[in-house]
C-alpha cells in the first residue's frame, strides 16, 4: 500500500519549495511524484507546426522525490508521518502518527 497517493495534500518539507503545499496529480514511478505547483521550472520550446505548437518559454512541473513530501494533516495544519493499520475485517487503511486519525481518502 502506497503512503501517498494521486490527489492527497502535501507538504513539502526540503528544498527551495520548502512549505509550499499542493495536490498529487500523479506517480511517475516509485519514487517520483508530481505536485501541483511544486518545482516549476522554464523549458524552451521550439515551435512544431505539424502539432500546431507555438514556440518560447513555457511553465512545466517537474517531479519531486516523494522522501521531499509529508501528507498535510488537516487537523494539525502541518505535515504529518503516516503509517498503514489492518482492520478487523483485513482490510488495510492510512492513518496519520501524531494522533491515530484516519486519513480521509
Amino acid at each position: 500500500m502506497q503512503k501517498i497517493r494521486k490527489g492527497d495534500e502535501v507538504v513539502v518539507i526540503t528544498g527551495r519549495d520548502k512549505g509550499k503545499r499542493g495536490t498529487v496529480l500523479r506517480r511517475i514511478d516509485e519514487q517520483q511524484i508530481l505536485v501541483e505547483g511544486v518545482h516549476v521550472v522554464k523549458k524552451h520550446v521550439r515551435p512544431n507546426p505539424m502539432k500546431g505548437e507555438t514556440g518560447g518559454i513555457v511553465d512545466k512541473t517537474m517531479p519531486i522525490n516523494r522522501s521531499n513530501v509529508m501528507l498535510f494533516n488537516p487537523a494539525t495544519g502541518k505535515g504529518d508521518r503516516v503509517g498503514i493499520r489492518v482492520l478487523e475485517d483485513g482490510t488495510k487503511v492510512r492513518f496519520f502518527k501524531s494522533n491515530g486519525e484516519q486519513v480521509k481518502a
